[in-house]
């Protein structure tokens, strides 16, 4: 397993992240811990959690179950201090979480209290901003984006806002670096030049959609990435599970994301059918599992500090860890970029 920087910090965080969001509905508090158990046993230093947690479905009821079973196993093994947490405090549009107001000081204050409590810990290593309050063309939003509709004084107070309350937790010690989620290449720029302006933190990293099938990082985002050494954490490496090649044909397996949350969050749909069925193609031509050549992709791009990795069941879990030992050919590289060309933006 290797390890990178986080951003501009001293963190150094494994090259796969452990992701969570399906304990609590899809995964038992047990599953979770066998998980957690595996992962550090194979070199995993990084979790990835947020408040919102677990998303399979959202509901009211398990909101924040997932953070709970991370610090039922901090309790059961002593390992906290072996961890690199991540977690995030929700955007807006969440009746449930604090009315839905999103992040601004009042709430991250609120949920940073609640969440270290779940965690049963005292600092998380990187708190996000799950998603902007201003808007954002994430989650499929991006086919009615819209940003003539911001405004610009209001987004711009609203993350001075932010990084202010930041300041205060990371000289509290509960918090030890900050990080953006499902952000644009405005959005982090203008955290990065308030932060220099102002003396306040600086953000170290950007969770954003990241696969075989949805590569917007790879523009702009890159250019800020290099030149600002703000990485990438990659959320859905797999496309929920499309790269598995296990929805081909209009299968739905017993017990998978799509049997709850139906078309994965737009990205089961037609479009994504060629592509996916390329993409294992090229896998199976050569000898590889599609999910772990689909990670192992993810890896090569230098952009990228950490892929963030979701399983229900430890033999998932044991093909995602494998990806980190799959060193990808000049041909097969090659024949994922003429797929790619061919069918540039699927999702």
């Amino acid at each position: 397993m290797k390890f990178n920087r986080l951003g501009r910090t001293d963190i150094s965080v494994s090259q796969i992240c452990l992701g969570t969001m399906t304990w609590g509905t899809q995964n038992t508090e047990t599953e979770a811990h066998e998980q957690m158990d595996y992962a550090v046993e194979n070199g995993v230093n990084f979790f990835d959690t947020a408040e919102l947690y677990p998303t399979t479905p959202l509901s009211a009821e398990t909101q924040g179950r997932t953070e709970d079973y991370i610090g039922s196993w901090f309790a059961r093994t002593g390992k906290r201090n072996r961890i690199v947490l991540a977690t995030k405090v929700a955007g807006p549009g969440r009746s449930y979480i604090r009315g839905g107001e999103g992040a601004d000081a009042k709430n991250i204050k609120l949920a940073v209290e609640a969440s270290l409590k779940r965690l049963k810990t005292d600092y998380i290593d990187l708190y996000q901003i799950h998603w902007p309050s201003r808007g954002h063309f994430h989650f499929r939003q991006n086919w009615h984006y819209d940003p003539f509709k911001q405004d610009r004084a209001k987004a711009v107070a609203n993350i001075t806002d932010i990084l202010e309350m930041m300041d205060m937790l990371v000289k509290e010690g509960k918090v030890r670096a900050i990080g953006l989620s499902n952000e644009t290449a405005w959005g982090t720029q203008k955290y990065l030049t308030l932060s220099e302006q102002n003396g306040l933190p600086r953000v170290a990293s950007v969770q954003n959609e990241y696969s075989l099938l949805y590569r917007h990082f790879d523009l702009d985002m890159a250019e800020l990435s290099h030149h600002e050494d703000v990485g990438l954490l990659a959320y859905s490496p797999l496309a929920a599970g499309l790269l598995t090649g296990k929805y081909l044909d209009g299968a739905r397996p017993a017990g998978s994301r799509a049997t709850i949350n139906g078309d994965l969050g737009g990205r089961l749909q037609p479009l994504q059918e060629a592509p996916t069925r390329a993409f294992v193609e090229i896998a199976a031509m050569h000898g590889l599992d599609p999910a772990a050549m689909a990670l192992a992709f993810c890896l090569t791009r230098r952009f990228m500090t950490s892929v963030i990795i979701g399983a229900t069941t430890i033999e998932q879990l044991m093909i995602d860890l494998s990806a980190v030992e799959v060193k990808l050919s000049s041909d097969v590289l090659g024949e994922i970029e003429k797929v790619h060309r061919q069918y540039p933006m699927p999702l």
